[in-house]
């Protein structure tokens, strides 16, 4: 149910809305105490909504109110700043009530909870990884929705992120001169993240270690795919030169 009309609401009823205050409010209808949830909700007073939005949901468990009490419960939640709840609200929509009108804004509002979750990059990324998988969803079941580009936009910023903590532990390890080390993490970041910001300067590195361990056939093969996939990159001249010389004390 999305929307509630409120000319089917007595008069008297709503009347007993707006000032309910502590009144006993079982004998309301369940389309009655949603729109007196609602009013608390916009008034930011998240507690006492969500004690009325779950009172609905244990009295009226089988209402048409049901997915708009659901998708409130996220919403205060989030409000509240409480984003693993929030979470777990807006994914019990989804999975409940898959055809509630409320879906797109909660698979949404699902990546948004994950998106505040994710933490400094020196911490563990699980929640990074959720909220691009999220988006991702949200991207593949709406396409036409206007929020695809700030899901998009989103996604590339994540990512980013998962691919600065590797290419930082990677650069660790190449200026402590454990290269064996760097070239895995070099790696994992091009094999993960190819499409993010640092994948230049990791394969740029990558060909470099290579080169200076006189692993020419690799660095050469390496060279070339670095200027497929960057011709213009920053380092796209520096390669050019390197490659020729690679090629040159081959032959």
């Amino acid at each position: 149910m999305k929307l509630i009309n409120i000319l089917s609401i007595p008069i008297l009823s709503i009347i007993f809305l707006n000032c309910s205050g502590s009144k006993d409010l079982s004998g309301l209808a369940p389309e009655e105490m949603f729109l007196l949830a609602k009013q608390k909700y916009e008034k930011k007073n998240y507690v006492d909504a969500i004690t009325e939005f779950e009172s609905i949901a244990i009295q009226h468990s089988g209402s048409a109110v049901m997915d708009d009490v659901q998708y409130y419960l996220g919403l205060c939640y989030y409000g509240k700043k409480e984003f693993i709840r929030s979470a777990f609200e807006f994914s019990k929509l989804i999975k409940n009530y898959p055809t509630s009108e409320f879906v797109v804004d909660a698979q949404f509002m699902l990546a948004e909870s994950y998106y505040q979750l994710s933490p400094h990059r020196s911490l563990d990324q699980r929640y990074t990884e959720s909220a691009i998988e999220e988006y991702q969803a949200f991207i593949d079941f709406f396409p036409e929705d206007p929020r695809v580009s700030e899901a998009e936009r989103k996604i590339r910023e994540l990512t980013d992120k998962l691919a600065r903590k590797i290419y930082e532990t990677a650069e660790r390890y190449r200026r402590m001169g454990y290269t064996r080390s760097a070239l895995i993490y070099y790696d994992q970041l091009l094999e993960k993240y190819s499409d993010s910001k640092y994948s230049s300067s990791a394969l740029y590195n990558k060909i470099k270690i290579l080169a200076s361990k006189n692993r020419k056939s690799e660095a050469i093969d390496e060279a070339n795919k670095y200027l497929q996939l960057f011709p213009q990159g920053e380092y796209s001249n520096e390669i050019r030169k390197l490659l020729s010389e690679l090629t040159k004390s081959s032959s």
